[in-house]
């Protein structure tokens, strides 16, 4: 008895006099929080890894940080990041992202990769199991990634169940979602899909999909809807800018319909009109047919250098990470961002020689900056809204833990950013995109300081694993 009575005041906030002592005081910032509509100047006091406090007037805390003059909200949670290492996290940090997620290919082995990152690491993180990898696994007892004659043909009967299985297996040890790069595997039918859906449906699991590659109708979208509405599994379509392209419009059309009639269905975009992937995959198998001129607006990521048609042909024979050309307008793209149905997800790449898309480095501050501040595409709250509490309630039902992130509330996970709504931008470039946004600065992960006054700071690794719980199907 008396030990327990010893380990609860030892947890508790010290008691000044009167007046509660906290581990981390935020004030004088401007704080909004998406969930409950709250804008307006507060303290927050951090205890331990959570919120304990949110009120008018000052507290006292082991340190206190000033935010006069910034923004103070929930960390961003960004659904579609491949990058998943070290250096990629320490620049999530520095866009203000808290919580990091493979979710649209997602990974091969759930323990594994989770094991990887045990130990803490700068932001929270976790992934999908990925259907193109359990394919490939099932189709020819390996992994080669988005690549290969497996991932361009039907699987049998029995490569399905397989297939299945090895999903099942991912979402018994606790994965966040399924991901689905159907462009990358073509040779999966609709009916390969549903099944795979049934599987998701049976753990609450959403699909995040990337759509098949349809220009001249909208069947891509119409049959992961109905694999959606068959089975139950929710569904999240993913880089609409991209999937979309100039046809994003019409897309959105559809989405909003199937909401109306009763399909759990979201979707996401990021505010650039140039995509990023691999050399080597499927949706460039007609290369041969490009012009010259289309060779010239790629981009390859290591060296930053345009590519020509030799080069392409050198470059796909090796495999690697390109930047492909404009598809479509930045108005088309403005307009996804201001869209009420869509969040904000970056599709974040892994670095290639500390190189990669400058999407990695900046998405949430270029929609803050650019869209927000400068066109005025939308308002700052639902921007806030498309980068934490949308995409936590996406997740919440398979995952309770996001029920404690993306809020400013007592009892939330302590994912905090703090920037200036009047200088926040992204800087990078497609040729110079390692660039770390300007206004940033402080960002907390569960209650610690992993950037201060703009700085990453050293050692700090409070990032732990978003996962669900480890269950068979119900």
């Amino acid at each position: 008895m008396r030990r327990s009575i010893l380990i609860l005041l030892l947890a508790a906030p010290l008691i000044v006099g009167c007046q509660t002592r906290y581990d981390l005081v935020i004030q004088n910032g401007r704080v909004i929080d998406p969930e409950s509509g709250l804008d307006g100047v507060r303290s927050i006091g951090v205890t331990g890894t959570r919120i304990a406090a949110v009120r008018e007037g000052s507290l006292a805390g082991k340190r206190v940080l000033d935010a006069a003059g910034h923004v103070v909200a929930p960390g961003f949670i960004d659904l579609h990041q491949h990058g998943q290492a070290p250096e990629n996290y320490a620049a999530h940090a520095r866009d203000g992202i808290t919580t990091s997620l493979e979710l649209e290919i997602g990974v091969e082995n759930i323990d594994a990769w989770y094991a990887e990152r045990a130990g803490g690491q700068i932001v929270n993180y976790g992934a999908s199991i990925s259907h193109p990898y359990s394919r490939q696994i099932a189709m020819t007892g390996s992994n080669p990634g988005l690549q290969g004659e497996a991932l361009a043909r039907p699987a049998t009967a029995e490569e399905i169940q397989r297939t299945a299985q090895l999903i099942a297996k991912g979402l018994d040890q606790g994965a966040v979602a399924v991901g689905f790069g159907v462009a990358y595997s073509p040779g999966a039918t609709k009916e390969e899909l549903i099944e795979m859906f049934k599987v998701a449906a049976g753990y609450h699991a959403s699909g995040h999909v990337h759509m098949r590659t349809t220009p001249n109708d909208f069947s891509n979208i119409e049959e992961v809807l109905e694999a959606s509405k068959k089975t139950g599994a929710p569904l999240h379509v993913v880089h609409l800018n991209s999937s979309g392209g100039e046809r994003a419009a019409r897309y959105l059309e559809i989405i909003a319909q199937a909401q109306k009639d009763g399909i759990d269905v979201t979707t996401e975009c990021y505010p650039y009109n140039r995509g990023s992937t691999l050399i080597q995959s499927h949706p460039y198998d007609n290369w041969e047919t490009f012009t010259d001129d289309q060779f010239q607006n790629f981009i390859w990521v290591e060296t930053g250098e345009t590519l020509t048609r030799a080069s392409f042909a050198r470059y796909r024979q090796t495999g690697g990470t390109i930047i492909s050309p404009p598809t479509y307008s930045m108005e088309t793209v403005k307009m996804l961002i201001a869209s009420p149905l869509t969040m904000i997800a970056s599709d974040g790449m892994w670095l290639v020689n500390g190189r990669a898309h400058p999407r990695s480095f900046g998405t949430f501050s270029r929609v803050l900056g650019h869209y927000v501040r400068e066109e005025k595409a939308l308002s700052l709250a639902d921007a806030l809204a498309k980068m934490t509490i949308r995409p936590a309630k996406r997740l919440e039902r398979r995952v309770p833990m996001m029920q404690n992130k993306g809020r400013i509330r007592v009892g939330a996970d302590a994912d905090i950013v703090v920037f200036n709504p009047g200088t926040i931008i992204d800087r990078g470039t497609y040729e110079n995109p390692v660039q770390a946004p300007d206004g940033i600065k402080y960002v907390l992960v569960n209650g610690a300081v992993a950037l201060d006054d703009g700085k990453l700071v050293d050692g700090v690794k409070a990032g732990t694993p978003v996962r669900a719980p480890n269950r068979p199907a119900r």
